[in-house]
């Protein structure tokens, strides 16, 4: 199997990248069935904008905001994961027809959210993370970032098996551009042989973020707009499939496409 595409759907009004595009139920399913027909692998589907300095939605509006989508794609035949860090809220999604769930905190924002995966049984995301969106980016001190990344995601490892987790149950995620600086990110894309290496598939985000957007431009320049940043998602895709990882979250699904069909064709000339 090759790496899959996960399409993002944010049903936020305030995503760093497209807040409010699809904010309404009709807009969201619309766009999530597009994404679909551009090849999307998976639909995750988010009502909680996680962009530096953003603030929470309370329980209900992200549970208004998520739930319908999700029932309407998963009935459409969408295999859906939701992405929340709250446990009632995947507990729910579960039921709506969400087959994975994924945790941008790795279950460390909500103390219930081991056991609500545990007794669904799906695949869960566990993701690296030092804290909410209005802390995170004062969090980026490290010794080696990625020697530092791959000990805590195996630290939380530990704790959800512990919690009655399976382990095959577990897909990791280094967390690019959560409490990392520029050169955080680049150097854990260089080295997701070590993230293979703990023995669990990996989930590469790096769609528009932006350490992307800065690429080429002069120091205090203006970074490039979170929509002309594809075509760098597009090579981080490439490098991402080249080291054999699970799958890539991104915005611009088409794009993703035609970079893993050109690292297809390369393998299948060797």
């Amino acid at each position: 199997m090759g790496t899959l595409v996960m399409g993002v759907l944010n049903v936020t009004p305030d995503s760093f990248s497209d807040g409010g595009r699809w904010f309404t139920p009709g807009a969201a399913v619309a766009h999530g069935m597009h994404l679909l027909e551009q090849g999307a692998d998976i639909l995750d589907v988010g009502g909680e904008s996680t962009r530096p300095g953003a603030d929470r939605p309370i329980e209900e509006e992200e549970l208004d905001r998520v739930i319908p989508v999700i029932r309407e794609l998963a009935r459409a035949g969408a295999r859906v994961s939701v992405d929340t860090m709250r446990a009632s809220v995947a507990a729910q999604a579960v039921e709506a027809g969400a087959v994975i769930v994924n945790d941008v905190s790795g279950g460390l924002a909500d103390p219930q959210m081991a056991g609500v995966v545990a007794s669904a049984g799906v695949p869960f995301v566990v993701m690296h993370w030092r804290g909410h969106s209005e802390l995170m980016q004062d969090r980026t001190s490290y010794d080696d970032v990625v020697v530092d990344v791959c000990r805590a995601l195996s630290e939380r490892v530990s704790d959800l098996c512990a919690r009655g987790v399976a382990r095959d149950q577990l897909i990791l995620d280094p967390g690019l551009g959560f409490a990392k600086l520029a050169g955080h990110n680049w150097s854990l894309l260089a080295h997701l042989d070590a993230l293979q290496s703990l023995g669990f598939p990996v989930l590469v985000g790096t769609s528009r973020k932006a350490f992307l957007g800065r690429l080429g431009i002069p120091e205090g320049g203006e970074p490039r707009p979170p929509a002309q940043r594809d075509v760098a998602t597009a090579a981080t895709t490439v490098i991402a499939a080249l080291a054999g990882v699970w799958g890539v979250r991104v915005h611009d699904v088409a794009s993703s496409i035609d970079a893993l069909r050109v690292v297809a064709a390369v393998e299948a000339a060797r």
